[in-house]
């Protein structure tokens, strides 16, 4: 696949982080780097003008970008998701219309789920759809922590759609009466802000999206009434994983460590070595746990996908820490890749589903 990013793209995002960790805001030129690179096609079908890439391939893109720009990798992953469930649920004409943009980058997706007091599993979201009688949605609500908030182009949106008609399925991320629409950015009813200054991912837009009277056709409606949960479930066994930004943080780390030990000539110390060596084998499990999930070889691979974001988010997490010891008082300073690195890695285990709700999701496959 031709999904790489070349070495001057590599130049301009890895600069754009920085940047985007001094400013808090997005970088509108590195997003167009991404538009233009070629990589928002790996998820997309061939015979709509993709890559057809797989979880694994996914995963592959994802970590390479995390290496140089956890922020966008966050973004580009939402992508990806978002085109994955248009691929598999949605309607035909669906289909046609909207992965050719989102293979050339000139469209860029988002999930707009979470909300204020919802809960991490979805359970309880209060944005709802009401169906008019002109065959319309109207929607109406608030989303927070929408990852690409202000510049996606299009959005997933869960909502409630109570209609009492509709087969449901229960899950235990959602709830029976959800269901999810798109909707485009130039919807007069989608008012996003981007006002939250985030500690990490600070070049990620992520913010809050409000529906006032949101006004969809039900042709934007992705998938069955009712069958979100059926539809995340789904995606989650594809493979792809959010422990792929985990590993491209924890690659980028090791190799600032490795950096330091040999500009300051301590790569002659048995002491530095033994703590690289250490790096490498906690980074070659978690690359390892990644791999895993994208290849879907195991007889679950839903939970060997939540298994593998837990784990290696928790281990990105402790690698970073290691590498802000080793560069000792430099760790401290708050201009240095490493504490943004830090700052990056919580914030991919905050993000859905959240490590806390990996648990409990596993715990609760494991007593039945």
């Amino acid at each position: 696949m031709s999904s790489a990013l070349t070495a001057e793209t590599r130049a301009q995002l890895r600069e754009s982080a920085a940047q985007c960790a001094r400013s808090a805001t997005t970088d509108p030129a590195a997003l167009t780097a991404l538009r233009r690179s070629g990589v928002l096609a790996t998820a997309v079908p061939h015979r709509y003008g993709g890559q057809g890439g797989d979880g694994a391939e996914v995963n592959r893109v994802v970590a390479d970008l995390a290496s140089v720009n956890p922020s966008l990798a966050i973004i580009a992953f939402q992508h990806f998701a978002v085109t994955a469930r248009i691929a598999e649920w949605g309607a035909p004409e669906q289909q046609e219309r909207l992965l050719p943009g989102l293979a050339d980058g000139s469209l860029l997706a988002a999930s707009a789920w979470s909300e204020p007091n919802a809960g991490a599993a979805k359970q309880n979201v209060s944005s709802a759809g009401v169906l008019r009688e002109d065959g319309t949605w109207v929607l109406n609500g608030a989303k927070s922590f929408a990852t690409g908030a202000g510049v996606a182009d299009l959005y997933l949106v869960l909502v409630r759609t109570r209609t009492g008609s509709e087969e449901s399925v229960r899950g235990h991320y959602g709830a029976p009466d959800q269901s999810f629409f798109l909707v485009e950015a130039g919807n007069p009813g989608l008012r996003p802000d981007t006002g939250p200054v985030l500690a990490g991912m600070r070049g990620s837009a992520t913010g809050l999206i409000e529906l006032v009277e949101c006004a969809v056709p039900d042709r934007d409606r992705v998938g069955p009434l009712g069958h979100a949960a059926e539809i995340i479930a789904g995606v989650r066994r594809t493979g792809a994983t959010l422990g792929a930004v985990a590993l491209g943080i924890a690659q980028e780390a090791v190799q600032v460590a490795e950096e330091h030990a040999e500009r300051r000539g301590l790569l002659e110390l048995d002491t530095v070595r033994h703590r690289l060596v250490e790096l490498w084998v906690q980074l070659e499990a978690v690359r390892a746990v990644v791999a895993l999930a994208g290849a879907r070889t195991s007889s679950d691979p839903g939970s060997t996908t939540l298994r593998s974001k837990l784990f290696a988010t928790e281990s990105a997490e402790r690698i970073c820490s290691e590498v802000a010891r080793m560069v000792s008082s430099a760790g401290y300073v708050a201009d240095h890749p490493v504490v943004r690195m830090l700052a990056d890695v919580r914030g991919v285990a905050m993000m859905g589903p959240t490590s806390d709700l990996c648990r409990t999701l596993l715990a609760a496959e494991w007593q039945r």
